[in-house]
C-alpha cells in the first residue's frame, strides 16, 4: 500500500513508524503524465515488497515538504531508512561496517523520472 502523506507532522510520523524499514518516497503531482503511468508500477512494488514502506507526496497540496525536500521536478523518489534520507555518505558507512569492500562511486539516494526498473533496481539494493 502507498501511504499519501499531506505535510511534515503526518511525513515524520510515517518515517518512524518505519523503524529500520526503507521507507520509498514518490514526490509527484496531479498534472504529470509521467507520475500518472508510474503510479500503478509504484502500488504494485508495495505490494511485492512487504518489508519496505512507501509513500506519495503530491508536491502541489504539500508544498513544504516539496522545498524541504528539494523537489525540482517531478516524479522524484527519495529512500530513506530510520528516518534519515540515504546517502551516499550513509552507504559509505554500510560498506565499511558490514561489507569491507568499498562502494560505488554514484549516489543512490534520489532519482527523477517514471523508470520503473531502476526504481526496482534502488528498492533491491538497498533492503
Amino acid at each position: 500500500m502507498v501511504q499519501i502523506i499531506k505535510d511534515m507532522d503526518e511525513f515524520s510520523r510515517f518515517l518512524k513508524a518505519a523503524g529500520c524499514k526503507l521507507v520509498v518516497v514518490e514526490f509527484s503531482a496531479k498534472w504529470c503524465g509521467p507520475c500518472k503511468r508510474i503510479y500503478p508500477l509504484v502500488h504494485a512494488m508495495s505490494l511485492q515488497y512487504q518489508n519496505v514502506m512507501f509513500a506519495n507526496v503530491d508536491v502541489d497540496d504539500s508544498k513544504e515538504l516539496a522545498q524541504t525536500y528539494h523537489i525540482r521536478s517531478v516524479p522524484t523518489f527519495q529512500m530513506f531508512k530510520q528516518t534519515q534520507k540515504v546517502t551516499l555518505f550513509s552507504r559509505l558507512k554500510r560498506a565499511i561496517c558490514c561489507y569491507g569492500n568499498g562502494f560505488m562511486s554514484k549516489p543512490i539516494f534520489e532519482f527523477c523520472g517514471a523508470d520503473a526498473q531502476k526504481l526496482e533496481a534502488k528498492i533491491q539494493e538497498l533492503m
